[in-house]
């Protein structure tokens, strides 16, 4: 049967919407799980600290970031140098949930190995399997600080995203990127196990690290472990990924970052 002029008609006009609804799919932004109003705190150490007191620190551009994308958030600032997981756990009240926030980032593990023998132990054990919960057996100190803080902040209503941590030196092959390569494990793990986001900023400094191919130039930090300014804005970018941005929005917050020199 031959089709009439109304079918061909109306099968064209279909057509045609579902071409501009795929367009507009393809064209449409990411939807930010960050909202306007919503408290983000910053919970770190000394990297954490300097994200927020220097201008074109991390937190800094997270926070500007955001804002260009339309998101107003309030920052509460919770990095204090020297602290490690341990530390972050005792002044977890006091300094986060106390604020009330709606999210937490979480960047740890840096000084836990940085410090040597002041350091906070791992148990490499844990990573082959059994809960992370901080009540489980055989759980070595970091895991466990981890788990608790992860959970008491989850249990005052905060969306917690977790960064792995970056890079101590420069030099990808050094002994304490050695030591700190299970640390970013668990994370990893943990955050696949207990559904949280993760900004893998450890992957994202030795993708950039091994680009530049300078061994122990100081491309993203001031003495292999504090950042510069491309550090900061690679650890900005990741947790703004974290957070959902897409391309586009993340080149929206570059610009930002740019203009604002």
């Amino acid at each position: 049967m031959t089709p009439t002029r109304s079918l061909i008609v109306t099968t064209r006009h279909l057509a045609a919407l579902a071409l501009i609804a795929l367009a507009s799919g393809q064209l449409a932004l990411a939807e930010i799980a960050v909202k306007s109003g919503d408290k983000i705190a910053f919970l770190g150490d000394s990297i954490t600290q300097g994200g927020w007191r220097n201008a074109t620190g991390y937190v800094r551009l997270v926070m500007s970031g955001l804002e260009a994308n339309g998101v107003k958030a309030e920052a509460i600032p919770a990095g204090i140098g020297g602290h490690k997981s341990n530390d972050m756990l005792a002044r977890l009240e006091r300094d986060v949930i106390s604020k009330k926030p709606q999210w937490m980032t979480l960047s740890c593990g840096v000084n836990d190995v940085w410090h040597g023998k002041r350091g906070i132990a791992l148990d490499d054990a844990a990573l082959t399997g059994g809960t992370y919960g901080p009540d489980a057996a055989g759980r070595g100190t970091y895991q466990k600080n981890i788990a608790q803080i992860v959970e008491k902040a989850s249990a005052a209503g905060a969306k917690v995203v977790l960064l792995t941590a970056t890079v101590i030196y420069e030099n990808l092959d050094s002994a304490e990127n050695a030591q700190l390569a299970p640390y970013n494990a668990f994370l990893r793990a943990f955050a696949q196990e207990k559904g949280l986001a993760l900004a893998d900023l450890n992957a994202l400094f030795h993708e950039r690290i091994k680009a530049e191919n300078k061994p122990d130039q100081k491309v993203l930090t001031t003495d292999g472990v504090h950042m510069a300014a491309e550090g900061d804005k690679l650890m900005a970018v990741g947790v703004l990924r974290a957070f959902g941005l897409d391309a586009a929005q993340l080149k929206t917050a570059q610009d930002a970052w740019a203009g604002a020199k």
